[in-house]
């Protein structure tokens, strides 16, 4: 656990940049690859998750399985991908577990993990959510990696040229830390799995862990900033790591996906769809 408190050494070609890196434990003079204060993002960890802890871990009852799994990742590379059902909420709560796990809690019961932050993490999110207002703004200085869908724009199916800076955003992003995607690129569940997430895990072979949530849609709105029912339990569950083979195709990968985040359509109800 000590080692996941101990500044990170920079690469850097200058001495004195390379100097102060080596006592630099909150990352004072530290940006990430996009050019990112981190003393920022610790900043708004610290804010949005004493705000957002009572919702998540009171109002409501966070249950988190498989912590075993993340305990002992290394701090770069992983890829998590995950089903999704609120814009905000569902990330929000992947933030208090990665911080919790940095100081070798097994809960979220004493949120003083938020006073050192994990920062070296990202999120995938739609461009169109992180800039529709003052709090997804905030937000999104948290790590966010924003796309333009191609698919969907403002509740509507759309045709657009496919973004294809994604998946360099997350190459680079995975370069220096963790990142969680959602696959299908959209709340709705057992919707199709977006291709991107395949190319990113055949381009950067990164260690991968399927998360399953559940509960997120019933206590919270879409955009899980309010309240729909309280009490609710919100599970979250890591499954064990897995390094899929160079050999699959894209299509091959996109079906394993969907299996390992619980996303095949039930048959009672694709016979109905």
């Amino acid at each position: 656990m000590i080692k996941d408190f101990l500044p990170v050494i920079e690469n850097h070609p200058n001495f004195w940049r390379r100097l102060v890196s080596k006592v630099d434990v909150f990352g004072i003079f530290m940006r990430d690859p996009f050019g990112n204060w981190m003393i920022l993002k610790r900043l708004m960890i610290l804010v949005v998750g004493s705000v957002t802890y009572w919702r998540l871990n009171v109002a409501n009852r966070m249950k988190v399985e498989g912590i075993e799994h993340i305990e002992n990742l290394p701090p770069t590379n992983v890829f998590f991908i995950s089903n999704h059902q609120t814009y905000f909420a569902d990330v929000l709560s992947f933030f208090h577990v990665f911080c919790a796990v940095k100081w070798g809690f097994k809960n979220m019961n004493m949120p003083i993990y938020l006073l050192s932050p994990r920062v070296r993490m990202f999120y995938v999110a739609a461009k169109e959510t992180m800039s529709s207002g003052f709090l997804p703004k905030l937000f999104a200085t948290g790590g966010a990696l924003t796309v333009e869908r191609s698919w969907r724009a403002e509740g509507q199916n759309v045709q657009r040229t496919l973004d294809t800076s994604a998946g360099d955003k997350m190459s680079i992003a995975l370069k220096w830390g963790w990142v969680v995607s959602f696959p299908q690129g959209t709340t709705s569940p057992f919707a199709p799995i977006r291709k991107g997430t395949a190319h990113v895990i055949k381009e950067n072979n990164p260690i991968v862990i399927p998360v399953v949530i559940n509960g997120f849609r019933r206590a919270f709105d879409k955009k899980g900033l309010n309240y729909k029912k309280r009490n609710t339990e919100l599970s979250i569950k890591f499954k064990a790591p897995i390094h899929f083979d160079s050999n699959l195709t894209i299509d091959e990968i996109v079906e394993k996906v969907k299996d390992i985040i619980e996303q095949d359509m039930p048959e009672r109800l694709s016979r109905h769809g």
